[in-house]
């Protein structure tokens, strides 16, 4: 007769000592990679550049004629051509638009460079994007290029890896072979700061080592091509955060770049 009381009363004493049992804690999610994130706003990401390719009926033909010339040179799809329309880091701030076709005097620069990426820079450090190529002179100047940028030229990409790297190991990836085959291709390779780095096809010179790696692989510039490079940025500090491992390997450290106290984006420094 007393089974059924006791028993309630047994449960709403066990109720409240079940609720305080520790939950389980669902592990945190891994930081993700996306060196691009820096560099690229609101507008100059793939939405951006759909709304800009539909903003003037001419573009469409115009950015046809310039893929075609890419195909036809067969570097077409090294890089996605839409990537290769980015302009400046800054171009919303200094007023211009984030993509631009280059006149097509100056497409076959282009071509020389992509033939670099892809025979030296993509095997070294695998896929990489665009986050800068063309600038036309005004932009270049307001957003702190070098004064004889080979950006003016469509000659060059700034751009960053996608797989997970550090600065010091990037540099030892691609210096060995801008030693042996960049002046074959007239390549320069500069490095700016965090993870963005420089490839054009004007003249074979390299810039902004790291002391770390300058006795492998030290710079090379002479004095009439200042006027062609960024110049070093100042120290700034940044950040260790875990990347992304293949499952079941430990994650491994990559610095990822925190906002400078300055920002000039050209040179490489993420937005504020």
């Amino acid at each position: 007769m007393m089974k059924g009381p006791i028993f309630f009363l047994l449960m709403l004493i066990a109720g409240p000592a079940a609720a305080q049992l520790p939950q389980a804690v669902s592990p945190a999610a891994p930081a993700v990679w996306n060196p691009v994130a820096p560099y690229i706003s609101a507008g100059q990401d793939e939405p951006g550049y759909r709304s800009w390719y539909l903003a003037a009926p001419w573009r469409p033909a115009q950015v046809k004629a310039f893929n075609d010339y890419l195909v036809a040179n067969q570097v077409g799809g090294i890089l996605p051509t839409w990537t290769l329309l980015r302009t400046a880091t800054s171009w919303s701030e200094c007023g211009q638009q984030p993509f631009e076709i280059p006149p097509s005097t100056e497409w076959p620069h282009m071509v020389e460079t992509l033939r670099y990426v892809r025979d030296y820079v993509i095997p070294a450090v695998g896929p990489v994007e665009a986050v800068s190529v063309y600038r036309n002179p005004q932009l270049n100047k307001c957003a702190g290029g070098a004064p004889e940028s080979a950006h003016k030229l469509d000659s060059a990409i700034d751009m960053v890896p996608l797989n997970p790297i550090d600065r010091v190991t990037l540099m030892r990836k691609l210096c060995p072979s801008h030693s042996e085959h960049g002046a074959a291709y007239n390549a320069g390779l500069g490095f700016y700061a965090y993870l963005r780095f420089h490839v054009d096809s004007t003249k074979y010179r390299r810039w902004n080592m790291d002391p770390a790696v300058a006795a492998e692989c030290p710079p090379l510039i002479r004095p009439e091509d200042i006027a062609s490079v960024g110049q070093p940025l100042p120290p700034s500090a940044e950040t260790t955060v875990a990347a992304p491992a293949p499952a079941g390997a430990p994650p491994t450290t990559v610095a990822q770049p925190t906002a400078p106290a300055i920002s000039i984006p050209e040179r490489g420094q993420p937005r504020p």
